[in-house]
């Protein structure tokens, strides 16, 4: 067996523990929290979407990029908030909505928040919503979500 398939089965392998050891180690409440955290993520993005004008104006006075750059960040931001806020709140392709929201929130924290310093910043609730979503990425979405009914039911049927 070569190495790259060796390194595939052990980074499998890896991903398989990490999978199980979320499943174990969820408390209810944490689905409580994910659902909260998604609502939130998807009202800030119908937000974003009735005042795509306004941040895309934040934007570019934070970082000097074209236009067009602008309106696809934007736009990136506005799908990624409804869509993976969404699907956090269902608890369907959580990992997935994690993923999608990451970049954001980093951009967020990095771009928007640490350059404007004032007594009334989200910084705080940037980094937050971060490291909920750090943490949903890798426990994944619990027993009250939509994957959880779909993999009983695929186990169910085998």
């Amino acid at each position: 067996m070569s190495q790259f398939f060796q390194l595939k089965l052990s980074y499998m392998n890896y991903v398989q523990r990490l999978e199980h050891w979320g499943d174990a180690h969820h408390p209810k409440w944490i689905d409580l929290l994910r659902m909260i955290l998604g609502v939130f993520l998807c009202i800030k993005g119908v937000e974003f979407g009735r005042n795509l004008g306004g941040l895309e104006n934040l934007m570019s006075r934070q970082v000097a990029f074209s236009s067009l750059v602008l309106v696809f960040i934007s736009h990136y931001i506005l799908f990624a908030h409804t869509m993976g806020g969404f699907l956090l709140a269902t608890g369907l392709l959580t990992r997935l909505a994690c993923i999608i929201q990451i970049p954001v929130m980093l951009g967020a924290i990095i771009f928007v928040n640490a350059f404007m310093m004032r007594p009334f910043s989200e910084l705080f609730l940037s980094i937050l919503i971060l490291l909920l979503l750090i943490y949903f990425l890798v426990v994944g979405s619990g027993p009250w979500s939509l994957d959880f009914l779909i993999n009983k039911e695929a186990g169910k049927k085998q």
